[in-house]
């Protein structure tokens, strides 16, 4: 690799933050319910649909605004809910048109690690006894497949969805979820820690329950997206390593991806929502290029 392509890779660490400026108008506003709002992806998503003009409907556990000094997330609609409950899910989804699930934590009530989320968890919250991967990712997931199903398949939608009307749901998955489809990567899988394996296999079984819902039904667009680490200037407990990620990637480790600041991921997931054209797995790659229609 030549050396000026491996220091743009690297640079992403040298740059300031990415301001969203001169946004291009979106075709038409959008009613979005976004599960997970006020963590740490979430609360990004949020901040820059409302930007784009869109009517936003947060779901989590506190239904509090993250950031009250915030004139984005003030415009917001915070729900307390809990997304483990499909009745809850139901009537999140009742009016929407788009959704986002941004729900997730990295280390889970049986982890072990459960009080490191007061570290690297963007709302800075422990899990409660309950809080296992299979609960907060499979399950929340599963929870609002299942809804818009439901919803797509009501009397009232079924005309728009025979003109390929498809909901548009963005899932926030995790570059690692893809190991198994690169070299080594099943290797790497199998050395990983216990607690790994299970939040991959979490993930894993929602890609799949999309994939089998675009096989049999067909009536939800969704765009997956795998990110590495997700990074901004104030994310001290990641900054360290991302030199060293950026590093592996760009020499071509295969099963290393590289980082993605959270406005890339933020403004990919909002032109996920937008977009007719964006479904299935978004990598690295695929969100810095999508994340320019939104800027």
């Amino acid at each position: 690799m030549k050396p000026f392509s491996f220091l743009m890779a690297t640079a992403a660490i040298a740059t300031g933050p990415t301001a969203v400026t001169s946004l291009a108008a979106p075709s038409r506003s959008l009613k979005v319910t976004v599960f997970g709002g006020t963590g740490y992806v979430g609360s990004a998503v949020c901040e820059r649909l409302v930007k784009r003009g869109h009517d936003v409907t947060a779901v989590s556990r506190r239904g509090v605004n993250p950031k009250p000094d915030s004139k984005e997330l003030s415009q917001v609609n915070w729900v307390q809910g809990d997304a483990t409950d499909i009745r809850t899910v139901d009537q999140a989804l009742k009016d929407a048109d788009a959704c986002v699930h941004a729900i997730g934590l990295l280390f889970d009530v049986d982890s072990g690690l459960a009080n490191l989320n007061k570290i690297v968890s963007g709302s800075g919250s422990i899990p409660g006894d309950s809080s296992t991967y299979d609960a907060i990712t499979r399950t929340t997931a599963f929870n609002v497949i299942n809804s818009i199903e439901k919803k797509q398949s009501s009397l009232g939608n079924l005309f728009s969805n025979k003109n390929g009307n498809r909901f548009p749901f963005c899932f926030v998955s995790a570059a690692e979820a893809g190991w198994p489809d690169v070299p080594l990567g099943k290797t790497v899988d199998g050395l990983a820690p216990k607690w790994l394996n299970k939040y991959l296999t979490a993930k894993r079984a929602v890609e799949a329950r999309l994939e089998e819902s675009n096989d049999t039904k067909g009536t939800i667009r969704s765009s997956i997206y795998r990110p590495s680490l997700i990074w901004d200037w104030t994310k001290l407990d990641v900054l360290p390593v991302i030199p060293v990620f950026n590093a592996a990637a760009a020499i071509g480790v295969p099963f290393v991806d590289k980082t993605v600041r959270i406005e890339t991921l933020a403004d990919a997931i909002v032109a996920g929502v937008e977009g007719d054209d964006v479904e299935g797995v978004q990598r690295v790659g695929e969100m810095e290029n999508i994340s320019q229609r939104v800027r």
